[in-house]
């Protein structure tokens, strides 16, 4: 099958985006599929405003047509809502052609945290965005439950996977620092709230792994807190199983895969009880959910590291790229027929 992904979020950015598009275009072509990622690498691109480390392609338009033309793609899978995602959208409605879409991020509450811009505008947008596609694929039931509170249909699920290889428990201190260690893993930007981590007053070390936007204030405001900036495979995953509790403070994540490569690696997570946590945390087995953040952080910490790696286990990303394949089944909107079974 010729599958034609579009996506404005791509590397060099590190981000659960971009991991699971990765991860899933790598199984797919394994599978013999042939697959065609657009992405801001194949176009000339400017830094996103107080984001320089996001590339926004300039004008795509007609780059995305070409490729397009020339791929003829069985299906088409939109990303994101970003110049591609819409260059990919406006392609396919002049060609009828049938595609699917992903909510990965809550663009929306991200918008709110730096200008004052309604809710309801904000998803007025993403449902135009959404709304003509014949499937929009959610990672959870409880994001699924609230984006269909704010109008949007034809929701399905797509869930997400581990590399459960990468991610194990280990033993040994790569830190050197006072137990336990509290560990924040991710883009260091407003919308991960890692502030409502740092300001806890609890006995151990607070780590952040990562970078972003934020980071150079945090760290002025902090000087507790220990930053690493980024790491990157094997060290990465020495320094995640080396932490005693991954702390999870984001409000506004669609599903948080970092929570997975924490359980993966024997640490439980400590968040808010909000969409995300609320679908791969149960309480006192892998984790621990409390709107007071420094009660679920030494909630979490008497959970068993065995229990959390056996929750774990139970994602892999084989699964959840067949759920994708699954998803994609193309329905032309003007004959009414099954364009392709992939299901299999």
């Amino acid at each position: 099958m010729r599958i034609a992904i579009l996506t404005d979020a791509w590397f060099p950015q590190v981000n659960g985006v971009v991991r699971t598009l990765n991860k899933t275009i790598e199984l797919l072509q394994a599978d013999g599929h042939e697959v065609l990622c657009i992405n801001p690498q194949q176009f000339r691109t400017f830094p996103m405003p107080t984001y320089p480390d996001i590339r926004v392609a300039i004008l795509p338009g007609r780059g995305v047509r070409r490729m397009l033309d020339d791929f003829r793609p069985d299906a088409v899978h939109l990303a994101t809502e970003g110049a591609i995602g819409w260059a990919g959208r406006r392609w396919c409605l002049r060609r009828k052609q049938p595609y699917t879409t992903a909510y990965h991020t809550r663009f929306p509450e991200y918008v709110r945290l730096r200008a004052p811009v309604p809710l309801s505008l904000s998803y007025a947008f993403m449902r135009r965005f959404h709304g003509k596609a014949i499937r929009t694929m959610v990672a959870t039931q409880s994001m699924q439950d609230s984006l269909q509170r704010w109008g949007f249909r034809n929701l399905v699920r797509w869930s997400r996977g581990v590399d459960l290889a990468r991610f194990s428990p280990a033993h040994g201190d790569v830190y050197g620092l006072p137990r336990p260690v509290m560990l924040h893993l991710g883009r260091v930007a407003p919308e991960k709230n890692i502030e409502a981590f740092l300001a806890l007053d609890l006995p151990g070390s607070k780590v952040v792994i990562g970078d972003g936007p934020a980071r150079a204030e945090l760290e002025k405001r902090h000087p507790d807190a220990h930053f690493l900036g980024y790491r990157e495979n094997g060290d990465l995953a020495r320094h995640l199983a080396a932490a005693d509790v991954l702390v999870f403070p984001s409000r506004t994540d669609t599903f948080g895969l970092v929570m997975l490569e924490a359980m993966a690696s024997g640490v439980p997570v400590a968040a808010y009880p909000v969409e995300g946590p609320l679908d791969v945390i149960e309480n006192g087995v892998n984790g621990c959910m409390h709107e007071d953040l420094a009660t679920a952080v030494s909630q979490a910490l008497q959970a068993s590291r065995e229990a959390c790696r056996h929750h774990a286990e139970k994602y892999s990303w084989e699964a959840c790229t067949r759920q994708f394949l699954e998803n994609l089944q193309p329905v032309s909107e003007s004959s009414g027929q099954m364009r392709e079974n992939i299901a299999g």
